[in-house]
């Protein structure tokens, strides 16, 4: 069986209700793009009727679609990367389940990779989500940029498409935890963003809270930069000037004053101060703990994930498996 030009990983978590909508339309854009192509779907331990569904759709269409069951839920992430390792072709798009992003833009990230790029990110032109979600989106966005300097300008847009290389690096990557638009950014050489259409959900709801969101975007930042242990250290170091001058202050007060009350002394004296630097400790200590938590989680050396089935035509030549729990 020759190998196809394009893959497409779709990562499905309780998709129960849109999976029908979405395969009515990703086939048809992906035949019109006259193309040799794959459809790689990972379903992430989904607890309705998912698993079965796209059983169904590989009986239907076992020519150019293949299914990854995972045992359990691992997150979106942790999807992608059991596509990618998996991907046969030399061109990768990464679409989500919801048709939130439009299968038909497939074309335009493809003709842009024409145009010599290898990674290029979606923009979504017109959100349909709400208010506080793109507030939240737009705000994370540039926190994200100037810790990281990885420039995405809309990072949850799932849909953007990799060169063969940027994704073997990517599933080559052995960390716990990684967000994996951005790591394919770092081994981009000639990274672009095009703007694509954004469509409400086809059914059932977002999978990503504020705290979810807010927990990512955490994640994005301690995985790709040591600035947040440099800000605390220099914070750190601010405080402790000031409380030196202060006291010095307060001192030369005293001696000169007398049993001065009010001014700067009332501030020393109030537990505000001392409120302010339990909470500056506090979270020191808890930013210190994201990065030993990263370290405990890699040391472990435990599989990211496991696999219960994999659906494929026979035919199919397959890549090394990630786990030694992966079932044919």
């Amino acid at each position: 069986m020759a190998a196809p030009a394009l893959s497409v990983v779709v990562p499905v978590y309780n998709e129960e209700a849109g999976l029908p909508a979405l395969f009515a339309r990703l086939y048809p854009a992906l035949d019109a793009l006259g193309v040799r192509y794959e459809v790689i779907f990972v379903n992430d331990g989904s607890r309705d009727r998912s698993a079965a569904i796209l059983k169904d759709q590989f009986l239907a269409r076992p020519d150019v679609t293949r299914v990854v069951l995972f045992n359990a839920n691992y997150g979106q992430h942790m999807a992608i990367i059991a596509g990618f390792e998996r991907v046969r072709g030399q061109r990768i798009v990464t679409l989500d389940a919801d048709l939130q992003n439009p299968p038909e833009e497939i074309g335009r990230l493809l003709a842009a990779m024409d145009e010599g790029h290898d990674y290029v990110g979606g923009v979504r032109r017109t959100r349909e989500d709400a208010w506080w979600r793109r507030f939240a989106s737009r705000a994370m966005n540039r926190l994200r940029e100037r810790i990281t300097r990885i420039r995405m300008t809309d990072q949850g847009c799932m849909l953007r498409a990799y060169s063969r290389d940027i994704v073997d690096a990517v599933a080559a990557s052995r960390e716990v935890s990684t967000y994996i638009p951005a790591l394919a950014y770092t081994f981009a050489h000639s990274p672009v963003e095009i703007d694509v259409a954004h469509e409400e959900r086809a059914a059932g709801e977002s999978k990503y809270s504020l705290y979810r969101l807010v927990r990512l975007n955490f994640d994005l930042v301690t995985g790709f930069s040591l600035v947040p242990l440099q800000l605390f250290s220099l914070v750190g170091m601010f405080v402790a000037v000031m409380s030196v001058i202060l006291y010095a202050i307060v001192v030369v007060q005293r001696i000169v004053v007398g049993d001065y009350i009010g001014g700067l002394t009332a501030l020393w004296d109030r537990d505000i101060l001392q409120f302010f630097l339990i909470g500056v400790v506090l979270f020191g200590l808890g930013l210190v703990g994201e990065y030993v938590g990263r370290i405990y989680q890699q040391v472990r050396e435990r599989p990211r994930y496991t696999v219960r089935a994999v659906l494929e035509r026979d035919d199919v030549p397959r890549r090394d498996a990630q786990t030694q729990s992966d079932v044919l």
